[in-house]
């Protein structure tokens, strides 16, 4: 009968220890971690991590680099390591969490956040938040800075930059032309033009805009290679004996090309009868006139303005013709009919004909 009495005791404590045992078996678990979060430069985060059966184990807080790269244990516990005072650690034991608080977020504070129980050398339960720190955008060094390209290749000019959230990449022109896409403005991170021309040259606007600050702009020039065109204000001109003339032509090319003058196949230069003159108005323009001194008969003709570079070449016409009235300017002023001390000047000559022409 005491046996009996001795055996029932024993099963009724194993009963009363049965649920300690339970919970003495009970694997540790992270219930509950923050989700991401997304912040400003300057503010305040709070990341909490809730356990359940583990008081009898470790549990850290860790950081590391998206790329699972660069941990940094910042609490045991709840006892912080990192020494910033930036940092600091709540553990509410009635919750069993474990609050980790980062202020005046800076931008290196990005990355995982992670909680981990340790159950063993080998073994351990984690659970992670990702951080998101706001970043104005910035371009970046391996977009292009500028272009050479000459006409009719294909080109692309790229664009990348970083910043949180991803910023989003326009393309405009100077003066907001039209791009060759086509429209003002073009989004992506590509710009490609499949056929180049002369009139693509300029300046383009990569922005690089995330709404966190004013964005980031780079300006990319590109300049188109192409041959020589030529065009004369002028095609015909008149002008007396003995009076001087300009002949005008304008090239546009782009590298810049080599000008000549030329007539009867002769390359003109400076001297008693010629005096070339070159004057660049941009890259791509030049301008270059020919001053015929003291035209003689043997002057009058065609004369021909040549342009060279690379990438070909071209030339257009001028025909200087005689006439009886000296044509002004540049015959003007100081310019005589003759060369002695007998002569008249151009003004004294026009009013000598218009005075005849009234008689008649």
């Amino acid at each position: 009968m005491n046996r009996l009495k001795f055996e029932m005791s024993a099963v009724a404590s194993l009963l009363l220890m049965l649920p300690l045992i339970c919970v003495a078996q009970r694997t540790p678990s992270i219930s509950y971690i923050t989700q991401e979060q997304i912040k400003d430069i300057g503010g305040t985060v709070e990341l909490e991590c809730s356990v359940q059966y583990a008081n009898q184990y470790s549990v850290h807080w860790i950081k590391t680099g998206r790329d699972r790269s660069d941990v940094v244990f910042l609490s045991t516990g709840s006892a912080l390591v990192l020494k910033d005072s930036r940092f600091s650690l709540r553990h509410d034991p009635s919750s069993s969490s474990y609050i980790l608080q980062i202020k005046d977020i800076q931008e290196t504070d990005a990355g995982v956040y992670q909680c981990q129980v340790v159950l063993s050398v080998t073994n351990k339960i984690t659970a992670d938040v990702d951080l998101q720190v706001r970043r104005p955008p910035i371009i970046s060094d391996n977009s292009t800075q500028s272009l050479v390209a000459s006409e009719g290749q294909s080109v692309q000019m790229e664009c990348y930059a970083s910043g949180y959230p991803p910023p989003q990449i326009t393309w405009r022109r100077e003066n907001n032309a039209i791009l060759p896409t086509g429209g003002a403005v073009y989004t992506g991170n590509v710009l490609k033009i499949n056929s180049v021309q002369k009139e693509d040259r300029g300046t383009y606007y990569c922005v690089a805009d995330n709404s966190v600050s004013k964005g980031d702009r780079r300006n990319i020039n590109l300049e188109v290679e192409f041959s020589p065109v030529i065009t004369v204000p002028r095609p015909r001109l008149g002008q007396a004996l003995q009076y001087d003339m300009d002949l005008e032509c304008h090239v546009e090319a782009y590298p810049p090309p080599a000008i000549v003058w030329v007539k009867d196949d002769v390359h003109l230069s400076n001297n008693q009868h010629y005096a070339v003159s070159l004057f660049a108005t941009a890259d791509e323009f030049t301008d270059s006139t020919l001053r015929v001194i003291t035209i003689e008969k043997r002057q009058y003709g065609d004369y021909y303005c040549r342009a060279v570079n690379k990438l070909g070449q071209a030339e257009a016409k001028v025909e200087l013709y005689e006439t009886v009235i000296p044509v002004c300017p540049p015959a003007c002023g100081q310019s005589y009919y003759g060369g002695d001390a007998s002569s008249i000047t151009v003004s004294s000559f026009l009013l000598i004909v218009t005075a005849l022409a009234a008689l008649f």
